[in-house]
């Protein structure tokens, strides 16, 4: 693949300007596709310099615009989509155009552009609360949320692309991806941000669940081996630690290691609705593993030492609002 064409779609997000970062430095020229909007902000990419960089500005929504960037592209990574639960309960319908309908524009594009290799971004959100642990690909899907619902429908239409026309497709299912760069919707940096902004109150949501959470480089390495896996074309694939632990153990870590005492106050507006909740998530990566030989090489306290040293910078915590809450 050196020196070949990649798209990364969402690359102005977390997960996707990480990728873009380990892509470039593999000595690819990466064409990164970041949301369009007035402002001409790259998102996260502003922080990302290299010759070898190509940002495009767009949305996957549109189907002529993803044709024409696809075009002269050898592989596409697939990230774009809209990913916060919450929302997902208010706005349905922009999810089914994003996270479906984004999707499917891909895969055609991909399709009449004779693309060599497309990785979708799925999410361990598709399992639900789990049946079993650890989970594996085989584990049933279950829709608790709008958004979960759409990751489902995406995931679908791209093996039906796979299936019907023999797109090379590989389903890439990340667990709770963590570490700097990451919105404060999520679980971690919102905690970070409220005791490093000097909170001894964290508003936090329940703590009861419990998630399987993968360091971003880890996750970013688990994408790059998979691309270069022919074996993984028409398989969905997990990128996960196989380890859990609760929301309360991880506000207890993160603590700790900001060697300071909080308490937990639970916020209401931060609960999910019952059937929505996901209760526990813990992934098995044997697949991966004898895929790839991947392993993760980041434990819950590395990852966490290096997400609170880049959150507590003054430059980097001044763009979180930790006195709100971010949906």
């Amino acid at each position: 693949m050196n020196k070949k064409n990649i798209l990364v779609t969402g690359a102005d997000g977390f997960i996707g300007s990480h990728l873009t970062e380990l892509l470039l430095s593999k000595g690819f020229h990466v064409r990164a596709l970041s949301q369009y909007n007035s402002f001409n902000n790259w998102g996260w990419l502003e922080q990302v310099h290299h010759p070898e960089l190509e940002v495009v500005c767009g949305d996957v929504r549109d189907p002529n615009y993803v044709r024409h960037i696809t075009k002269d592209i050898d592989t596409i990574f697939h990230l774009a989509a809209l990913i916060a639960i919450p929302y997902s309960y208010t706005a349905p319908d922009s999810y089914v155009d994003t996270n479906i309908k984004g999707t499917l524009n891909i895969c055609q594009a991909a399709k009449e552009n004779g693309v060599r290799k497309i990785l979708v971004t799925s999410t361990s959100e598709v399992y639900g609360t789990a049946q079993y642990v650890p989970i594996d690909e085989k584990h049933p899907k279950q829709p608790q949320s709008p958004y979960s619902a759409t990751k489902i429908g995406a995931d679908a239409m791209a093996m039906s692309f796979y299936n019907a026309f023999n797109l090379p497709i590989v389903i890439v299912r990340p667990f709770n991806t963590y570490g700097p760069r990451q919105s404060a919707r999520a679980i971690i940096p919102t905690i970070i941000t409220q005791i490093a902004n000097g909170a001894k109150e964290i508003k936090l949501g329940d703590l009861t669940p419990t998630r399987d959470f993968n360091f971003v480089k880890d996750t970013c390495r688990g994408f790059y081996l998979l691309s270069q896996c022919d074996e993984a074309i028409g398989q969905e694939v997990n990128v996960c630690s196989n380890y859990e632990i609760s929301m309360r153990d991880t506000l207890n870590t993160i603590a700790e290691l900001m060697n300071t005492d909080v308490k937990f106050i639970e916020d209401t507006q931060r609960l999910r609705p019952k059937n929505s909740e996901v209760f526990r998530l813990w992934g098995d990566n044997t697949k991966i593993k004898e895929l790839t030989g991947f392993e993760p090489e980041y434990d819950i306290r590395r990852g966490l030492q290096e997400t609170i040293k880049w959150l507590s910078d003054k430059d980097n915590l001044k763009m979180y609002k930790s006195n709100i809450y971010n949906v």
